[in-house]
């Protein structure tokens, strides 16, 4: 049985060793227990926020970091998708707001929504709302993700939300990264806003399953 604490406190302290460890032996064991790791992943990555927050990481971390998440999300991949892997194959947009340059959790939950079986049309960083909805027109787009590390990103957010409904596009908006709350998502007049990818993966199964 994997040391799910001793897992969210490698990746937390960048110990890509133990991490690595610990993943390959979820997967050894079935990899019934994937959700549980990639909750704990997350927990880590939550560890190492707060000690960039506090000067004790630098950029340099965060960049390592999500690429330490990258991994292990490519590790479980297999295992993180329900009904062996069928998927639901379900088009969708993720993107970083303008004026945002940040794409490593934008990365991350990329990497979990194919995982789940998603087509993701990632329009990249600092995408401004024209091209959001051109592109879900485009395409018939049903779901967007919205996301942003910055306080501005809420403004972004808004102005996107915004355009998508002024163009009569019927689409579901999910916006996450660390500005975001429950009354951000009201302000901004999305459909729900998370902070974890796992939420988002979820929210986003939902939804497809409901179309």
């Amino acid at each position: 049985m994997v040391d799910f604490d001793a897992l969210a406190e490698a990746m937390g302290e960048l110990d890509e060793d133990t991490v690595k460890d610990l993943l390959d032996q979820v997967m050894t064991e079935g990899g019934s227990d994937a959700p549980k790791a990639m909750e704990a992943c997350q927990k880590g990555m939550d560890t190492v926020g707060k000690l960039f927050e506090e000067g004790e990481y630098f950029v340099g971390d965060l960049i390592y970091a999500g690429e330490l998440m990258t991994e292990a999300v490519n590790t479980l991949k297999s295992a993180l998708v329900e009904g062996g892997g069928s998927g639901l194959k379900t088009r969708m947009i993720l993107c970083t707001v303008k004026g945002d340059l940040h794409d490593i959790g934008k990365n991350i939950v990329r990497s979990m929504l194919e995982a789940n079986g998603f087509e993701v049309l990632d329009l990249g960083i600092d995408c401004p709302p024209e091209k959001i909805v051109d592109t879900a027109k485009a395409e018939n787009i049903k779901i967007v993700a919205l996301s942003g590390v910055l306080t501005l990103a809420l403004d972004s957010m808004k102005k996107t939300v915004e355009e998508l409904k002024a163009a009569g596009l019927d689409v579901k908006v999910i916006i996450g990264g660390a500005p975001v709350s429950a009354d951000a998502c009201l302000n901004i007049g999305a459909d729900e806003w998370a902070h974890s990818p796992q939420k988002t993966v979820d929210t986003c199964k939902k939804w497809a399953e409901s179309f």
